[in-house]
């Protein structure tokens, strides 16, 4: 079998169609929850803590920055930051993402029926019996 006409094989596969269209659904639903997080919840949160806006906060490992500069210009102007306000910002993404993949599996081995009982195969003591009768003869 040539390397192009098994490759047409394994993609005309519906394990591999499956898994395309759930990398597409799962790009799509990650930039949903980004938007959620950075739009909806972190500005809550902020609210919350009076005004803080964690996209934004970050530590200089080095480098000359005044206070107050936003994070990007930090960047820009040569200082290695330690950002870790965007990295609570992806560990939020990533909580709430686990979480709504975690409900939707649940809900979805709830919906399915059980798979069906495997049906019973005859005993060792039929399939002796049988060897037997076969020998027999």
């Amino acid at each position: 079998m040539s390397m192009l006409s098994e490759f047409k094989a394994f993609i005309a596969k519906g394990n591999v169609l499956d898994l395309a269209v759930g990398v597409i659904i799962g790009a799509a639903f990650g930039k949903i929850v980004t938007s959620l997080t950075e739009d909806i919840i972190m500005p809550v949160i902020g609210r919350v803590f009076g005004g803080l806006d964690f996209s934004a906060k970050y530590i200089v490992l080095s480098g000359e920055v005044a206070a107050g500069t936003p994070l990007d210009a930090a960047r820009k102007a040569g200082a290695n930051v330690l950002a870790y306000g965007s990295f609570v910002t992806a560990v939020i993404n990533f909580v709430i993402m686990a979480w709504v993949i975690f409900m939707i599996v649940k809900a979805a081995n709830r919906a399915m029926p059980p798979a069906p009982a495997a049906p019973a195969g005859p005993s060792e003591v039929d399939l002796l019996t049988e060897i037997r009768d076969a020998l027999k003869k």
